[in-house]
């Protein structure tokens, strides 16, 4: 938990404020006590979105969702202001870890504790459902344990079973390798997704609970999703007393599935212990209760507090010190305990002469995505080098490179070395989806906060790492800037999309999104799968092209778009052709030639050219490397510039991984390409009007910056 900033106020609607224990995009969530001594999670959203009709109204929803979930196994609503001039509410505040924190750490639950845990969420579900409710995000990180039973959380996007508006786009909604078959499905004109889905991903969470994974496995994000929709669950692992009722969850079609009441009074049928847990989670709850009990109590303040001078800390911060060096930090979907080192002696690690602190690149620096990596390296230098040019510095910081050459062993062992070094306080990179795929858990274990500006893949903010932020909007969502280019200014009649499975996850990232928006407007459409060893992109153009596609969507990387551009060229085909960000990448100009002509890309990667913020930036670079800024360095000096203010408002000679992680995490940052800012929960880019997604074309042989790209079409 961070602690109140001078802009806060002491109380709101009666409730004295704590602390901070995160913030998103649109809101703060604060730790509480109510009147009467409660503790509880108030979120208040932020004055900006107030006035907004669209924001007010699903944050009314959201309340009245809360309202109708009673049940003793769901974080109950305590109180809610939705008509407030800064509309909150405020839940239920449960110190316990997430299930997904608990089995990471300490294994799987024993089979009793197993039939407790279905038999509660069960219950939980049946009530719910019989509000006419659906939660559709049952999954791990949103159960947390408490010593009488667990508790489902985060109701964000539960829906009445005939509600369809959320899944209107064709998106999934949820969390893939918790999803049921009807939610992977994703189909816009399909049937509304019922209790027997929540039922599907209760099922799914006792397997995670019996095993430590989920009964589809992982990897790839259209694999998970094949997986839910055709394969049969691994129940391997399962407790063979369990094994009947959790196959039976997991059936593919609704009807056959048991109801959320039949699981519960199967589970409960052999009676349950109160001793659910293993001794090491009892320990666990009992620090982290035995913490939540040291903050202070009621007082009397009740006034907006003045900013004090400077130096002087608020008086309401003295809890931090009351808690005996001890902070509270959101993390998993849970609320983890972290304890904080005292400021005093030298760094851990450090050598006499050498800066006591580290920034690390992790990149491709050698590899196919060399230029991109050498960016960002060029990018983190010159920001690491202004905060050392600095007068009142704490400490100096040295920045540390590190290469994995685009290899996937590599980079997990580059992970494993840099997550080693207590000197490393933080790390931007990886460069692409494959390297970040096997890094993150190793940074995850470490709690050492990582950044990346380059991948792409959703999968990557699914996994639930607590250390990782994406500091870019997901492929999937480029789709929509793509579908303005496409539909809005080519006015094209017929979309041809081309996924090419040489691109494996990035490529169905992209078509399929695009897919099912033009399905749901009923847009013509013209989707061609083409295999990873095909090098002749003339059959899949002819058939484009018979089938009347007069606009091209290609999906894929960039050695492939140049087979496909040539094809293209050859058929005299003059309509828009576009791709999403891999496309910038000389080795698509070379090997196009005078075939890339044209063709456009939408990126979260700006030419600094186009933005006046970034003068001082492409100044300094000229200066120091001698020339202007490659794609995803400015990207890489403002997640670094966002690190170091984070570093600066610990304010201390001796700061942690985990306190820097808290403040970078919940404090939303402008940088010269965009906002940052970061779900609590997930670390995932919280998207607004400043996306920092831009608009590319090839002109005369070269890439060209267009600025920022259009989020809607031209009137």
């Amino acid at each position: 938990m961070d602690p109140l900033r001078s802009s806060d106020p002491a109380r709101l609607a009666g409730h004295r404020l704590l602390g901070r224990l995160g913030e998103g995009g649109m809101g703060v969530v604060y730790l509480a006590r109510t009147p009467g001594g409660t503790l509880i999670a108030l979120k208040v959203m932020q004055g900006e979105y107030a006035d907004d009709a669209a924001f007010r109204h699903r944050f009314r929803r959201e309340v009245d969702v809360a309202r109708r979930v009673t049940s003793r196994w769901a974080a109950a609503l305590v109180d809610a202001g939705p008509d407030a001039a800064q509309p909150w509410l405020a839940t239920e505040f449960i110190p316990g870890p997430s299930l997904a924190e608990v089995v990471t750490r300490h294994g799987p639950l024993p089979p009793q504790g197993l039939r407790v845990l279905g038999a509660r969420l069960a219950e939980a579900l049946h009530e719910l459902h019989e509000t006419g409710l659906v939660h559709r995000d049952v999954k791990p990180g949103n159960v947390l344990l408490a010593p009488d039973g667990p508790r489902l959380i985060d109701f964000g996007i539960a829906r009445a079973a005939e509600d369809t508006c959320l899944t209107a786009t064709g998106l999934v909604v949820g969390t893939p390798g918790y999803l049921a078959p009807e939610q992977a499905r994703a189909q816009a004109d399909g049937p509304a997704i019922g209790p027997a889905a929540d039922v599907f991903s209760l099922g799914c969470v006792l397997v995670y609970g019996a095993t430590g994974r989920p009964p589809f496995g992982s990897g790839p994000l259209d694999a998970m999703l094949y997986r839910a929709v055709h394969d049969t669950a691994d129940l391997d692992g399962v407790p063979g007393e369990l094994a009947g009722v959790v196959g039976r969850c997991l059936e593919k079609a609704p009807e056959r599935r048991p109801t959320a009441e039949e699981v519960s009074s199967v589970l409960a049928g052999a009676g349950l212990t109160r001793q659910w847990l293993p001794e090491p989670v009892v320990q666990l709850l009992a620090e982290r209760s035995t913490a939540a009990l040291a903050l202070p109590g009621i007082d009397d303040t009740d006034a907006w507090p003045a900013k004090p001078p400077d130096g002087a800390p608020p008086g309401r911060r003295r809890f931090l010190a009351a808690v005996g060096g001890v902070v509270l930090l959101a993390a998993g979907g849970g609320t983890a305990l972290w304890a904080v080192l005292r400021d005093e002696g030298p760094a851990p690690g450090s050598r006499p002469g050498r800066p006591p602190y580290t920034v690390a690149l992790h990149a491709d620096l050698t590899g196919a995505n060399k230029e991109t990596g050498r960016a960002q390296e060029r990018g983190l230098r010159l920001a690491v080098e202004r905060f050392n040019a600095r007068g009142s510095r704490p400490y100096t910081l040295a920045a540390r490179v590190e290469d994995d050459g685009g290899d996937p062993q590599t980079s997990h062992r580059v992970a494993r070395k840099l997550a080693a070094d207590p000197t490393v306080l933080a790390v931007v990179g990886p460069t692409t989806d494959a390297t970040a795929e096997t890094a993150l858990a190793a940074y995850d274990a470490a709690l050492l906060p990582v950044v990346a500006v380059s991948p792409g893949a959703i999968t990557l903010s699914i996994h639930g790492y607590r250390s990782f932020l994406h500091a870019r909007i997901p492929d999937s969502l480029l789709t929509f800037y793509l579908d303005v280019q496409l539909r809005g200014y080519a006015k094209s009649r017929s979309v041809g999309i081309i996924d090419d499975r040489a691109a494996d996850n990035h490529g169905w990232e992209i078509s399929s999104t695009l897919s099912r928006m033009l399905h749901r407007d009923g847009h013509p459409q013209v989707p061609k799968v083409v295999s990873a060893l095909r090098s002749d992109f003339g059959p899949p153009v002819a058939a484009l092209l018979a089938a009347g596609a007069d606009s091209v969507l290609f999906a894929g990387y960039p050695d492939r778009a140049a087979l496909l551009a040539k094809a293209l060229d050859d058929r005299r085909f003059t309509g828009m052709r576009a791709a999403a960000h891999p496309l910038l990448d000389e080795r698509f100009l070379t090997a196009a030639g005078g075939a890339a002509e044209g063709w456009i890309a939408v990126a979260p990667a700006a030419d600094t050219v186009v933005v006046p913020a970034a003068s001082e930036f492409t100044a300094a670079h000229r200066r120091r490397f001698g020339g202007p800024p490659r794609r995803y360095a400015a990207e890489a000096y403002d997640v670094t510039n966002m690190i170091l203010a984070g570093l600066d408002r610990l304010n201390t000679a001796r700061p942690t991984r985990a306190a820097l992680l808290a403040t970078v995490r919940d404090t939303p940052y402008q940088g010269i390409t965009k906002k940052f800012a970061f779900k609590e929960s997930t670390g995932e880019f919280v998207v607004s009007a400043d996306n920092g997604v831009f608009l590319w074309q090839v002109e005369r042989g070269a890439f060209r910056c267009h600025g920022p790209a259009p989020a809607g079409a031209p009137i």
